[in-house]
């Protein structure tokens, strides 16, 4: 399993890239969001990568999160998702974008991505729902030892800082779960609650989520 590509950027294509490693060409197919954030022909890059194994063909499919990674894989799950719809769904809404969509059951955002009709967006937000608090809670501190065999090239390669994530996030999920509410419906209220006010702190996030969770009326 090839779990990360280290190595230079030789072209782009519309959606791959061709990536030299030590001399051996690996294509990865990306979104058009990832594409974007890639550097010119001739530079270093690194993609985590997920491989996509079929009868007749290999195909190799780049991020450059592990979360993205992770929401990728589960897009896949869904009945209806295939890699094509995934990447879409990625490349409009982004790793962040699709935990918030999914955590508040917005398949209107998730349907915007090309080639997703409304049935199966919905479908993506029903079968997914319970899931987005484990990977929101991700954030960008996935630990890297994910088993997977790592290709790196012999010239030490600059890496990018880590996304800053707000460490509340993952305390409130847990605490919120300790209180018995649903995972669906913690993510749900912890994810708004952090859309109107990204910057508050443990306490002030449960606060805000424990409002929106309470009964109405």
């Amino acid at each position: 399993m090839i779990g990360k590509i280290v190595g230079v950027l030789d072209y782009r294509a519309a959606d791959h890239v061709l990536i030299d490693v030590r001399g051996v060409g690996y294509i990865v197919y990306v979104s058009d969001r990832v594409m974007a954030s890639l550097p010119t022909a001739g530079e270093t890059v690194a993609l985590y990568t997920d491989l996509l194994v079929r009868e007749d063909n290999l195909q190799l499919f780049g991020f450059t999160t592990l979360v993205e990674k992770e929401w990728h894989r589960l897009l896949m799950s869904v009945q209806g998702i295939g890699a094509k719809a995934s990447m879409a769904i990625l490349g409009a809404l982004g790793d962040d974008g699709v935990s918030r969509a999914i955590a508040l059951g917005d398949w209107n955002a998730v349907a915007k991505a090309k080639g997703v009709g409304p049935k199966t967006a919905q479908r993506v937000i029903i079968e997914l729902k319970d899931k987005a608090p484990g990977v929101m809670a991700m954030g960008g501190t996935l630990a890297q030892a994910t088993g997977d065999e790592v290709i790196e090239t012999t010239t030490p390669t600059p890496r990018k800082a880590p996304a800053k994530v707000n460490p509340a996030q993952s305390e409130a999920l847990s605490a919120l779960g300790n209180l018995g509410y649903a995972p669906g419906d913690a993510a749900s209220a912890v994810a708004e609650a952090m859309g109107a006010a990204p910057d508050l702190d443990t306490s002030g996030l449960i606060r805000a989520a424990l409002k929106l969770l309470a009964p109405k009326g």
